[in-house]
């Protein structure tokens, strides 16, 4: 299974840099030089690429490839998502830590038990993290802040909600 570690933004430069927001708290790890990542392009298609050199630069981390020369090869890839194996990722040492990937599938259900949807995917914003839900069909967008997502249980299969009223109506 493949994890979302970046996107890429847009090209820099003449020579095929590219700009990266980083979806990963180990871009050392993830970015460094001889690392292999696949990109997800927009039309679906997928791709190799290896780290030639990566560095920060405006709180994005600046990438250069080895398979990618020049602006114009560059300026295909915008918006192309960089996926890494999850079985590359090194366990969390943090309780409250989660990939992505643990999250996605999980039962939502209330204090109570009552089961109200499913986790879809997390969806990095500038504002922070929210949970996708699938709930009857609807998508509903929930803060993962622990005021509201007070438990996450990945063995057991579930997160429980204690959302504010009318977080979880239809409208």
């Amino acid at each position: 299974m493949d994890v979302v570690v970046g996107r890429i933004a847009k090209a820099h430069g003449i020579r095929g840099e590219l700009a990266v927001d980083v979806r990963t708290d180990s871009p050392d790890q993830r970015f460094k030089v001889g690392a292999a990542v696949t990109t997800k392009l927009r039309d679906g298609s997928s791709r190799e690429l290896t780290i030639a050199a990566a560095r920060d630069h405006s709180g994005r981390l600046l990438v250069r490839f080895e398979e990618v020369l020049t602006r114009d090869v560059a300026e295909t890839l915008r918006g192309a998502l960089l996926l890494a194996d999850t079985d590359t990722l090194s366990p969390t040492t943090d309780p409250d830590e989660f990939y992505d990937h643990e999250l996605a599938g999980l039962r939502a259900e209330l204090l109570d038990g009552t089961v109200v949807g499913k986790v879809v995917e997390i969806v990095h914003s500038p504002g922070g993290e929210l949970l996708q839900l699938d709930v009857e069909g609807r998508e509903v967008l929930v803060p993962f802040v622990r005021a509201i997502v007070p438990t996450v249980d990945v063995a057991g299969g579930r997160v429980v909600l204690d959302p504010p009223e009318g977080l979880l109506d239809a409208e």
